[in-house]
């Protein structure tokens, strides 16, 4: 079962040890939720609200990988199609920003429930190659038909007026949904993970012969996570592309598939807060060193090589084993 961490370390000055030990979630979280409030008044918030999207693909990227054991290395497809089906939905229908994203979001499920039937029929190095196999379809379908613009993507997607009433042009308008977005999304994957579901997604995770003996159907357990993943993969997909007002190639890549391994592998795997910590470190990273050109993937790889090395639970799990609390 997944490894609990209790706390034995010195608690915030004028915290009682077990008020820290019951509400440490909870503690953190309230930071989280008032750093990312306050957030834009010291830096760029399209750069944040980018950031945020990321960080909820990393989350759900985390929720298959992390507590059921399922390695995917084709998670673009869903990040991807969902920002393309939004875009399209966007600019070409004419739908507002709520319904274009819930379209994406239903595009990824889609895909989700086809690739996830296909995929969990085989385990370890397979699964990842039927869910890499699937994702290179999608990309190539994508390089070929005409909704997506090819190589050109979907560009100058309108924001609109979010429910009619919010004009999401405005800055601030926009970052304050995508917050709600992210929070939502984060809080669900929270509550997935600290459910009776969640239990036996951990179970699987550690001893799928156990929970078949149990009488736990786990295939029918897997296909759930997968669509609950890739759903909300589909979702960051779809709010970035409104944020960015484009979908390309590069979203359905296969690249993009390994950026969010990196990110969750840098923040901890396993871990609720660590790939939000990990997709932050990697798109700072990738903007303060985009002036030495290709030499960033060079740069990421010896980082990534070095959390393997020295940071073996990645930067949130070496943190939470070193003060010995869950995060």
């Amino acid at each position: 079962m997944d490894t609990q961490f209790e706390i034995k370390a010195a608690p915030p000055h004028g915290a009682s040890p077990s008020v820290w030990r019951d509400n440490s979630e909870t503690i953190l979280f309230v930071i989280m939720a008032v750093g990312l409030i306050v957030a834009p008044f010291f830096t760029y918030p399209l750069f944040l609200m980018e950031a945020m999207c990321f960080a909820l693909f990393a989350c759900a990227f985390n929720l298959l990988i992390g507590y059921v054991g399922l390695l995917s290395f084709g998670h673009a497809l869903y990040f991807g199609w969902g920002a393309y089906l939004s875009a399209y939905a966007a600019k070409s229908w004419g739908l507002t920003p709520e319904l274009a994203i819930l379209t994406g979001t239903a595009t990824a499920a889609l895909c989700g429930v086809v690739a996830g039937s296909l995929a969990i029929r085989r385990q370890g190095i397979y699964f990842a190659m039927i869910t890499l196999a699937l994702a290179q379809m999608m990309y190539f379908f994508a390089l070929q038909v005409k909704l997506t613009g090819g190589e050109d993507g979907i560009q100058a997607v309108p924001r609109g007026f979010l429910f009619g009433l919010i004009d999401l042009r405005n800055e601030a308008a926009m970052y304050v949904v995508v917050l709600a977005i992210f929070l939502a999304g984060f809080l669900f994957i929270y509550r997935i993970i600290h459910s009776p579901f969640g239990e036996v997604l951990k179970a699987i995770r550690e001893n799928e012969p156990r929970a078949i003996s149990l009488g736990y159907k786990t295939e029918r357990y897997k296909l759930i996570a997968f669509v609950l993943s890739a759903t909300l993969a589909g979702l960051a997909g779809s709010t970035k592309a409104i944020v960015v007002q484009l979908a390309s190639l590069t979203d359905v890549n296969w690249p993009m598939s390994g950026e969010v391994v990196l990110m969750t592998l840098v923040g901890g795997l396993g871990t609720i807060f660590g790939p939000i910590v990990g997709s932050f470190v990697i798109l700072v990273m990738q903007y303060k060193l985009s002036v030495v050109g290709e030499w960033v993937l060079v740069i990421q790889g010896a980082i990534f090589v070095a959390c393997v090395l020295l940071f073996r639970r990645g930067v949130i799990g070496e943190i939470a084993a070193k003060l010995r609390i869950k995060l």
